[in-house]
């Protein structure tokens, strides 16, 4: 059986297969054999901040673009570069001169990821001795030595699957500290410092790729590296405030940024990849991978913020600014506001309580004198706001948080409600469950059933009952499910309906402060 992927990340080296070693060599044609083998100097990484590109994709991985110095002799070049992330996928490795001065041949690469700490190294020792430093009092040095029973180690491909699940395992690794074995007991902490053996030449403090590369034009100069990344993300949340009891609110977008790569980048150029992008996730299962484009303004300057241009068959998602990214953070970038957003405060009365009915067959649906009658009171609150330019946005929103905020009479911000949005074009409607009415009472009752299976008919009347103990007047949407049957027609009605699909009517009735009104109308069915 073969090993994870993931734990074949550690303490290996990796090796491109020949399929992908003939890909790589592809990107730069064959240039002339050479005889000799010149060790070249490792390759720094890039002094330029500007110089590192970052796309970004909020499945928790990124495409990376940054500058590799090279400095390269005539012969075959083995050359180290340790500017990666710790979740670098080997097999997307492309490295090229932007300036087409080069034609680089990757003959080999392999990629280390196990730089040195001292968890991974007491990882090494479980279930080995080990000597440990300790100072005593008088201020002497004793050694101890003590059998690591576990080290506690985290691996660090942990934080491909996102900071949430880092932080689990950081939280297990805090809750489950080395235990060590010395004088015939168990200790929940280390003795000491632990004094490890020399592990040779080979040992890398960073994770790192190594090359052997040839070049049909020797000598220094900057070659760009790109391949993906896991360990980064990105997501969209929105705040939304109401001034008052105004139907008017402020919109504030964010875009969240979550760095679990194990590199920091700073004053990186970011884009976020829009559209649905297909990605395998380690070789096995098919992920959609979500993001959405926009073009928005500061409100103060007035000037972009972000760009959004068409690319292949999605859209790349620019800001504007440079940003740092540190490794193990979360990070937050304003990308739109708006003010004067007309937003609608909508309440939804849905009576019928179909969940109690799963699983029924089609038969006893239409004709059981049960199905139906279960019933609920609330009544929902929506929020809907159009999202055009004419309202102040007119941009393409990306899938994301909404939370709406209200100030109230003394001034005072409250939160009012949340719920997430799907990716949304311009020009689309807005409209999310923000909660329950406290004031709004809705009750359905089944007032007549009739079934005549020789004329294939069914006539059932319902009376739904209205209540506003509100101060001022409520539009209640009165939601009715035509379930028994899809041929059907509202025989008989004390307010107008609107037919919304196939199956569904839609009733609007205004009902006064401390008032009530009672809708009755009856279905009739044939089949």
């Amino acid at each position: 059986m073969k090993a994870p992927r993931q734990s074949r990340l550690i303490g290996t080296v990796r090796h491109l297969t020949a399929q992908t070693l003939m890909a790589c060599m592809l990107f730069a044609p064959y240039g002339r054999a050479f005889d000799s083998t010149v060790t070249s100097k490792p390759a720094p990484p890039p002094e330029s901040p500007s110089d590192t590109a970052i796309t970004i994709y909020n499945g928790n991985f990124a495409l990376v673009r940054q500058t590799v110095p090279l400095e390269l002799q005539p012969g075959t070049n083995d050359v180290r570069f340790t500017g990666t992330t710790m979740h670098l996928e080997p097999d997307t490795v492309i490295l090229r001169d932007p300036s087409g001065s080069h034609k680089l041949q990757i003959i080999e690469q392999s990629y280390r990821n196990d730089p040195v700490t001292e968890q991974r190294l007491l990882a090494f020792f479980e279930g080995k001795m080990l000597d440990f430093e300790t100072r005593l009092p008088d201020g002497s040095v004793k050694i101890i030595t003590a059998k690591v029973i576990r080290s506690g180690y985290v691996p660090n491909y942990a934080a491909m699957y996102g900071q949430q699940y880092y932080q689990q395992q950081m939280n297990y690794a805090q809750n489950t500290t080395p235990i060590v074995e010395y004088d015939g007991r168990l200790h929940f902490s280390l003795p000491g410092t632990p004094i490890f053996p020399s592990l040779g030449e080979d040992t890398i403090l960073k994770p790192a790729l190594d090359w052997k590369l040839r070049t049909d034009k020797p000598g220094n100069f900057n070659a760009e590296l790109s391949y993906i990344s896991g360990g980064m993300s990105w997501t969209a949340d929105y705040n939304l405030v109401a001034q008052g009891k105004g139907d008017t609110v402020d919109f504030i977008g964010w875009v969240t940024f979550d760095n679990q790569s194990g590199r920091t980048f700073q004053n990186a150029q970011i884009k976020l990849m829009a559209g649905d992008v297909n990605k395998l996730q380690n070789g096995r299962d098919e992920m959609r991978v979500y993001a959405a484009k926009a073009m928005v303004a500061d409100a103060a300057s007035n000037a972009p913020v972000a760009t959004e241009k068409a690319f292949n068959e999605f859209h790349l998602y620019t800001l504007n600014n440079a940003v740092t990214l540190r490794d193990h953070e979360t990070k937050q970038v304003e990308f739109v506001r708006a003010t004067g957003v007309k937003s609608e405060r909508l309440y939804v009365y849905d009576g019928a309580d179909m969940g109690q009915y799963y699983g029924w067959s089609d038969d006893n649906a239409m004709t059981s004198p049960d199905y139906g009658t279960q019933t609920n009171k609330k009544v929902w609150v929506m929020q809907e706001f159009k999202n055009t330019e004419l309202n102040g946005l007119g941009i393409a929103l990306p899938k994301g948080r909404l939370r709406f905020y209200q100030r109230d009479d003394d001034g005072r911000l409250e939160f009012t409600g949340e719920n997430q949005i799907q990716h949304t074009p311009k020009d689309e409607t807005v409209r999310v469950y923000t909660g329950n009415s406290f004031d709004l009472v809705g009750e359905r009752k089944r007032v007549d059933f009739k079934v005549d299976r020789n004329l294939r008919t069914i006539d059932e009347t319902f009376e739904i009952h209205l209540r506003n103990h509100k101060k001022d007047d409520a539009e209640f949407r009165v939601i009715e499910h035509l379930y028994r049957w899809s041929n059907w027609q509202i025989s008989a009605t004390n307010y107008k309906f609107n037919k919304t699909d196939s199956r569904t009517a839609e009733f609007r009735i205004t009902v006064p402060p401390d008032g009530e009104r009672v809708l009755r109308y009856t279905a009739h069915y044939t089949w």
